[in-house]
């Protein structure tokens, strides 16, 4: 009987796993509302991170313990948490390559009526957008399996140029040079951004000091 009992455990013991591991492998990291509404008790999700089956993302966050976690793994946190926002600004720049800026805190744009995040970690600085200037210029890309809202690299640089009392006018004249040398096929996207951005009387004589 004991010996039955505790085949009986051992086969229990795997299902709070199996489930863990699917629902993160379907959204690369996962809240623990997530892995609640899965079926998993808050004791068996920290049993599982004790176990090393399961690691902390951060608070709240949990990934597999098995994944390879790249440098962009704030940019994906951060969007599990913030879904709706937008990787803006000096984060974007530095998805895109084109700045030497390295933030510690990860740039998002967010609507000016929506709730306003409470996040410890990573560190958020919050920009917030409204209309086309929040809508306009966004892709999805996949970090660490999380889909990423980023404003695409001509976005960007008119958001450095629309926020330059914010970032330095220096770092947007940069993203611009980066921007020429890396897209030189790209000054048609760079326009239609700086008109969402309504940037382009400001943009001008710098693109055409680089010309």
């Amino acid at each position: 009987m004991i010996k039955s009992r505790a085949i009986v455990t051992h086969a229990e013991a795997d299902h709070p796993a199996r489930r863990a591991l699917e629902v993160i492998k379907a959204r690369g990291i996962a809240r623990s509302k997530d892995l609640e509404v899965a079926g998993l008790a808050r004791i068996q999700i920290r049993r599982l991170v004790d176990q090393g089956l399961i690691a902390r993302a951060g608070r709240g966050l949990y990934r597999s313990a098995a994944a390879r976690v790249t440098e962009r793994h704030d940019l994906a946190r951060a969007a599990r948490l913030t879904p709706n926002a937008v990787v803006c600004l000096l984060s974007a720049l530095r998805f895109h390559g084109l700045t030497t800026q390295n933030p510690f805190e990860v740039w998002l744009a967010i609507d000016r009526k929506a709730w306003r995040p409470k996040i410890a970690h990573p560190p958020i600085r919050l920009v917030y957008l409204s209309g086309p200037v929040l809508s306009r210029g966004v892709d999805e890309h996949v970090v660490d399996g999380v889909p990423v809202k980023v404003f695409s690299a001509a976005k960007t640089v008119a958001d450095c140029f629309k926020f330059r009392n914010k970032i330095g006018i220096d770092v947007a004249v940069e993203a611009l040079r980066d921007y020429r040398r890396r897209h030189p096929k790209g000054l048609d996207a760079l326009w239609r951004m700086a008109e969402v951005d309504r940037v382009t009387r400001i943009l001008r004589p710098y693109l055409e000091a680089l010309a």
